[in-house]
């Protein structure tokens, strides 16, 4: 089955504003491709592995779909109680057991009933992709997004929310792999999700002199 490699965002510290923007929310977990070709289903992580038998909620809810073929791409997450995501949780997706309440927020359709869509301009893929997830089951939501709101305002918000971050994206982008700066994401300085990646980093340097 056909894996794309992900479109990944230019990391900056301003909110890019204006009609052009629309904004979403970075939510804290792995980012995945949900692929279905006819009745078979792959959950592909960033880097090309397949996990969909980890993934089981994601990988049914795609077999639900009423399409004869699908690409989605998100972040697949799992919520505590306060519905926010918990990265710890999620990271059993990763060993033997899987995460069988791990759910996907869907932000992206690449490819639908055969046609390639990566050509379309962001806003048309964002209403086709509303339209298909309108009666989806639960493994796959759709990532909600903001327009006609001054960047800065929804960065503050999600930040007093105490999320990850958020994600400003060009109405008129096409999807295209490898980083691009035509997404643009803005991580609240706040989040634990930057000491993670402070850590992963000073990790690499170490493993890197030795």
């Amino acid at each position: 089955m056909l894996f794309i490699e992900p479109c990944l965002p230019t990391i900056s510290r301003s909110v890019p504003t204006g009609p052009g923007w629309a904004y979403e929310i970075k939510h804290d977990g792995f980012r995945f491709l949900a692929v279905r070709q006819g009745k078979r289903v792959r959950v592909f992580s960033r880097g090309g592995h397949d996990w969909s038998k980890q993934l089981p909620a994601i990988a049914n809810a795609m077999q639900a779909l009423p399409v004869s073929s699908a690409t989605l791409d998100g972040e697949g997450v799992i919520c505590g109680p306060d519905g926010k995501s918990d990265f710890d949780r999620m990271r059993a997706c990763f060993s033997r057991n899987g995460a069988p309440e791990a759910f996907l927020y869907a932000f992206d359709l690449l490819e639908l009933d055969g046609r390639d869509l990566r050509n379309q301009p962001w806003a048309r893929r964002r209403a086709l992709l509303v339209q298909l997830l309108a009666d989806a089951d639960a493994g796959i939501r759709l990532n909600e997004h903001i327009e006609d709101v001054e960047g800065a305002v929804v960065f503050r918000q999600a930040c007093v929310m105490g999320l990850e971050g958020i994600v400003a994206k060009r109405r008129d982008s096409r999807y295209r792999s490898g980083r691009c700066r035509e997404w643009i994401k803005i991580k609240n300085p706040a989040h634990s999700a930057i000491e993670r990646a402070m850590l992963i980093a000073l990790s690499k340097r170490r493993a890197a002199r030795h």
